[in-house]
């Protein structure tokens, strides 16, 4: 691109814009769905950090028990809705083989589990290689039980918190530090959307949409939309610029180095039960109180009500800054 005009005043203007646009200028690196979101990820079958009432099956099992499917490019990924599970209810968790550091990781989805108590679906981040939260985790998208509006996340080890400013989100927490004082243990700072249809059914009845999650050394900015919002420069593939989306739903920029505080991570989607944050609001949750006595109880005995907690997924990209 070539950038000159004659006088000072419109040169250093012009400066300024190309500066813009060589900053929001990415080239795409990844490029996973249908076979190759399947191929790019490894399937977790150990037993759930989280402490969920799951049972995270391999490639084979979710395939076998149809918790698992690809068509074209679209990817189903669900959830055992046809028996209790007296010892966890079946699902999958896939975490990425590729690590990434920094970039623009954008998701379209064309269904999340739906609110539905008992469950804890999420689109996440962690750096792997060292005592979590070392190297960080960044939580896209994230909610459980009756949840309409998505929650994000950033967990962190000491030394980080934001601003929250420059978002329209609600700002819950500002300390990113899993220990910090005055915060609930592992809250991180959290960001609530301002979107009641951002997460679980009102999504799903709106078609689905996508996420965007941008991550520069001055901090991470996400974005979400409806299918019928969604942003020309990303529906149309290959060239998009966060530069002309807007203000976004989460903005975490402060004081933080996030070069140091967020190392190479794994993509990792998810459907847990219970667990560490599901479990722990079961009671909260007037709704969801009322079905059973606890969460692992309900999600035992009650396998139809997860006809809808699954992924379909249209694509996963991922860009890298040019």
């Amino acid at each position: 691109m070539f950038c000159s005009l004659p006088s000072l005043t419109a040169l250093l203007l012009t400066l300024a814009y190309c500066t813009a646009f060589v900053k929001a200028a990415y080239s795409l690196v990844d490029n996973y769905s249908g076979a190759s979101l399947i191929s790019g990820f490894n399937f977790f079958s150990e037993p759930d950090p989280t402490h969920g009432f799951v049972r995270y099956l391999n490639q084979n099992d979710a395939q076998s028990q149809g918790l698992l499917s690809v068509s074209g490019s679209s990817v189903y990924i669900g959830v055992d809705s046809k028996n209790k599970a007296p010892n966890g209810r079946a699902s999958v968790r896939l975490e990425s083989k590729k690590l990434y550091k920094k970039g623009l990781f954008i998701l379209d989805l064309a269904h999340m589990p739906s609110s539905t108590c008992g469950t804890w679906p999420a689109f996440w981040t962690w750096g792997s290689g060292k005592t979590w939260p070392e190297l960080g985790e960044i939580d896209i998208i994230e909610g459980v039980h009756t949840n309409t509006a998505n929650t994000m996340v950033l967990h962190t080890a000491d030394g980080c918190s934001i601003s929250g400013t420059g978002l329209t989100g609600v700002v819950k927490t500002k300390n990113c530090y899993i220990n910090a004082p005055g915060q609930s243990p592992n809250a991180g700072c959290a960001i609530e959307s301002s979107s009641s249809s951002s997460f679980g059914t009102p999504f799903n009845a709106a078609g689905g949409g996508v996420y965007a999650m941008e991550w520069t050394s001055s901090g991470i900015k996400i974005w979400h939309w409806l299918r019928d919002a969604i942003p020309a420069d990303v529906k149309s593939g290959n060239n998009p610029n966060p530069g002309g989306w807007g203000t976004p739903q989460g903005n975490f920029a402060g004081g933080c180095n996030f070069d140091t505080k967020f190392g190479d991570q794994k993509i990792v989607l998810d459907t847990t039960f219970c667990g560490d944050w599901a479990g722990n609001v079961w009671t909260s949750n007037p709704t969801c109180k009322s079905l059973a006595a606890t969460c692992n109880d309900y999600v035992a005995n009650n396998p139809g009500a997860f006809a809808e907690s699954y992924w379909r997924v249209n694509y996963l990209k991922i860009f890298r800054q040019t």
